[in-house]
């Protein structure tokens, strides 16, 4: 099953996650150099978007604990791939209104419900990934995940590098890695190629986080999104820290 844009190496289990950001395809509106100096504004649309982005970490969590713990729920799931179906087309769906219609995602309650929709059905598909792997492993990966994670969030707040003028090279990496992808998926698995791309996806999903947390912050940065782009911000950040999970257990993790 697997990223959101892109392929991986295996196939059906990982289609639909990893290879791309939401801020790639999405209208211009989303990122522009927004007069963003005011400290209360700032202030409170990161706390939104991080209010919004801890919910869906924690509804994804929930997913692939239940997966993984809960073995009844975890047969019927995988006994039954027409819920997959349903899901990767919900995904779909909810991802192109929300990365392409601007006024859509500004919208409330429409962008909370389209949020909620897409979170529930990315948490589904992780939960079904996670549940071909070994516990031990999938556990290793969240927690390396969390140190990555927090580690890149704290260096983008403090750092006086500004990552926001890279956006033309990494949606350029992003396609040579979804080109790299679609060969995998026709060599062995567990074969070097494998672990080079997903390493490289890892880093590439890495410099996309500190990217679009950047954007977030707004300041002295070239770039910024719009106070009203909660919504569009928790978005990009939460795809970027799925990649970068699903990315890492492809590299520890031990196939059941």
């Amino acid at each position: 099953m697997a990223t959101t844009t892109s392929t991986t190496n295996d196939g059906a289990d990982q289609a639909m996650y990893g290879g791309t950001s939401s801020y790639d395809g999405a209208d211009a509106e989303g990122m522009k150099n927004f007069d963003f100096d005011d400290k209360t504004i700032r202030a409170g649309f990161i706390r939104k978007v991080y209010s919004i982005l801890s919910l869906q970490l924690l509804i994804s969590v929930g997913f692939i604990a239940f997966m993984l713990y809960h073995a009844p729920t975890r047969t019927f799931v995988q006994n039954n791939p027409f819920l997959l179906i349903i899901a990767i087309i919900a995904l779909i769906i909810t991802i192109i209104a929300l990365a392409c219609c601007g006024e859509v995602r500004r919208k409330a309650p429409a962008n909370f419900i389209l949020l909620g929709v897409f979170t529930v059905a990315e948490s589904f598909m992780l939960g079904v990934t996670c549940s071909l792997y070994n516990s031990e492993a999938v556990l290793m990966a969240v927690g390396l995940t969390a140190v990555i994670c927090i580690a890149l969030t704290l260096f983008a707040f403090q750092t006086k590098w500004d990552f926001t003028v890279m956006g033309g090279g990494l949606f350029v990496a992003v396609i040579v890695l979804m080109i790299v992808g679609i060969i995998a998926m026709f060599l062995p698995k567990n074969s070097v190629i494998h672990l080079i791309y997903a390493g490289c996806g890892a880093i590439l999903f890495s410099l996309y986080l500190i990217y679009d947390t950047q954007l977030m912050m707004g300041g002295k940065h070239k770039y910024s999104i719009s106070p009203e782009e909660y919504i569009f911000g928790a978005l990009n950040l939460y795809m970027d820290i799925i990649n970068i999970f699903l990315f890492i257990l492809q590299i520890i993790g031990n196939r059941d």
